[in-house]
């Protein structure tokens, strides 16, 4: 197995709003699949965000749905994000916490976490799953924090209508709206949920930032941005967003970390961690998931 450094492209190359157009990669995870933008062969991160993975839409028919075994995490926060649908966090924490659109499942990796994805309380009806699952990098100084976690509920997160968009503010700070999620650098993330003629201005700033279109499309600085591609922004001022049909769109970004390294769950400045992390792993060292004692081997291990 090899690592890559999870590095980012630099917008001193570029005089364009639009630095780089990501089309995602297709993950078939056996019952679904899922869209895989960060980390890209030119575009690794943005910001603290080293991985962002679109799920569905799927439909599962009654007795199937996302299904994921134990595994371990280090180095990051990770968010689990729904437009549809239920998943059922459990954790080596003994945290048993439904996630249901619009809520927030905030886990904090830190030193070490081991978590499960099973399906939720719709498993014995047809049901559909829809929604993205981002990491974020720790800054080196907090690589190695205790783990955590925290659910946030729909209400809690800042909400408001502008120029046609429904805005939820899921992490950091936008247009004078803090949200009270946990951040371990400055992040922005937010979910805009455009109708079909909407417009909406958005600052840029020095911080990376890039938009992905989860639905529909958006032009962005005269260009159309089609569903399932992910654009970094660049410059400064603002720019605006346009929606010529129904949309939704993904804004996140936030100050660039330093180099980082990714196998399978670990992400981690220092390689010779993600190693010590691999051998845990294989040792039963890890804590296990309370009442989940199944576990994904390593890759290739199986």
């Amino acid at each position: 197995m090899t690592y890559f450094n999870a590095d980012s492209a630099s917008c001193e190359a570029s005089d364009a709003v639009i630095a780089m157009r990501i089309t995602p990669k297709e993950k078939d995870l056996g019952e679904f699949s899922v869209r895989r933008v960060l980390p890209a062969a030119k575009q690794r991160k943005v910001g603290p965000f080293v991985f962002f993975d679109h799920m569905g839409p799927a439909t599962f028919p009654p007795g199937k749905g996302i299904d994921v075994r134990p595994h371990p995490h280090i180095g990051i926060a990770t968010i689990t994000y729904l437009f549809e649908g239920e998943i059922l966090h459990r954790d080596s924490l003994g945290v048993v916490q439904p996630i249901q659109p619009g809520a927030i499942n905030l886990m904090t990796a830190g030193r070490g976490i081991v978590h499960s994805e099973r399906p939720g309380d719709d498993l014995h009806e047809e049901s559909r799953l829809h929604g993205i699952q981002s990491w974020m990098a720790l800054p080196e100084d907090q690589e190695e924090i205790e783990p955590a976690f925290a659910h946030f509920r729909k209400e809690e997160l800042p909400a408001w209508s502008e120029g046609g968009v429904a805005v939820r503010l899921i992490m950091g700070e936008l247009k004078g709206h803090r949200s009270p999620v946990t951040t371990y650098s400055r992040t922005l993330y937010a979910d805009l949920a455009m109708d079909a003629g909407a417009n909406l201005a958005l600052p840029l700033q020095e911080q990376e930032q890039a938009l992905y279109v989860a639905d529909g499309s958006v032009v962005v600085a005269g260009e159309t941005v089609p569903a399932g591609v992910m654009v970094t922004l660049c410059g400064t001022g603002e720019v605006t967003l346009e929606a010529p049909s129904p949309s939704r769109v993904m804004l996140i970004g936030g100050d660039r970390l330093s180099e980082r390294h990714m196998f399978w769950n670990f992400v981690h400045s220092r390689p010779e961690r993600i190693e010590a992390a691999k051998e845990d792993w294989r040792a039963h060292r890890f804590p296990p998931v309370p009442e989940d004692d199944e576990r994904i081997p390593l890759p290739g291990e199986e």
